[in-house]
């Protein structure tokens, strides 16, 4: 989930854990114990574009790195705190919640999660995105109560127990929904005839009321959304595999690993002289039957050592026109 949403979850947790002895230091350090796994991005500072996907929701997002680091972090804290409050076994457990509902949140999205690192299994539930203002903001507002009373107060304690309540309580509801809409899919599908091996739902961003799903077709992805406020049949966009425009790249080391990330899920494209792989699971830049342009693109680069990976960018014009096609869209086709 986004960054806010984390700080919002690892300050409840750190609340729950230890603000009856240590007040809004558990909300502090709650929320830090959440945006720590996320500090994985980093490395796409530090290395190449394919090894920066791979690394993004790995070991810092597993039980390994709560387990390891928990005991760490809450020594730090307590020798930083001479008053003695709490114990450094406290500040560990507080640590090691903090750490490890972070990656268990971010499976409910389409990203997911290596909670088992090093086991090579992605957990994504898919059935809320990255960011859902519906999640978010009920939450920050009872962990925002929660710090207006003493830390002895049972007001605090019950606050902030109602944001773990509602937040959990709206998950549970989006699998409910994800479940509708997959039925949605399926009976469109059999309805009008078409086969597939395979089919991935997902909700579109910032809301859980209309939700896409891709479709595995043989030679081609269909494409289709669904709204609950839908009156008419869905209707799915033909997107061919085209998996043959890779030629000799097909071999490529940094290509399948690419294909590993995107769980097979990909088209090629090709531009021109340059050829593009397109990571499915996270739709088109519109919701324009005529788009082709994927939002996450990556451009295979022929040089000397094999190929480069570069990921096609994105503009904030983009994000706004999507955001705003989205909104038309969710009330109905």
């Amino acid at each position: 989930m986004d960054s806010l949403t984390q700080i919002v979850l690892g300050a409840s947790v750190g609340e729950a854990v230890l603000g009856k002895k240590v007040g809004n230091k558990a909300l502090l350090y709650g929320a830090i114990a959440g945006t720590i796994p996320d500090l994985d991005v980093l490395a796409r500072s530090v290395t190449d574009t394919v090894t920066a996907i791979e690394w993004h929701r790995g070991f810092s997002h597993s039980i390994v790195f709560s387990m390891l680091f928990a005991p760490l972090f809450g020594w730090l804290v307590w020798k930083l705190h001479r008053r003695r409050e709490a114990s450094w076994k406290d500040w560990s457990w507080l640590f090691f919640w903090g750490l490890f509902t972070h990656p268990i949140l971010d499976a409910f999205t389409t990203w997911g999660t290596q909670l088992f690192w090093p086991f090579d299994l992605r957990l994504a539930f898919q059935n809320v995105f990255v960011i859902d203002p519906l999640y978010t903001m009920p939450f920050l507002v009872f962990v925002v109560l929660a710090m207006c009373y003493k830390r002895t107060s049972a007001k605090r304690r019950k606050y902030n127990r109602l944001g773990l309540l509602v937040s959990s309580s709206y998950l549970a509801i989006t699998l409910f929904l994800k479940w509708i809409a997959y039925d949605k899919f399926t009976d469109s599908l059999a309805e009008q005839g078409i086969a597939y091996s395979q089919i991935d739902t997902r909700p579109t961003p910032m809301n859980t009321l209309l939700w896409t799903a891709n479709i595995d077709a043989g030679d081609a992805y269909l494409i289709g959304n669904y709204s609950f406020f839908d009156s008419k049949e869905i209707q799915f966009k033909a997107y061919p595999k085209n998996h043959h425009l890779l030629g000799a790249l097909d071999t490529n080391d940094k290509v399948n690993r690419l294909i590993a990330i995107a769980e097979g899920w990909y088209t090629i494209s090709k531009k021109e002289d340059r050829v593009f792989f397109n990571d499915l699971r996270f739709g088109l830049l519109s919701t324009d039957p005529k788009e082709t342009q994927f939002v996450f693109s990556y451009e295979l680069i022929p040089i000397a050592t094999g190929i480069s990976v570069e990921e096609t960018p994105k503009f904030d014009t983009d994000a706004k026109q999507l955001l705003a096609e989205l909104w038309t869209r969710v009330w109905g086709n």
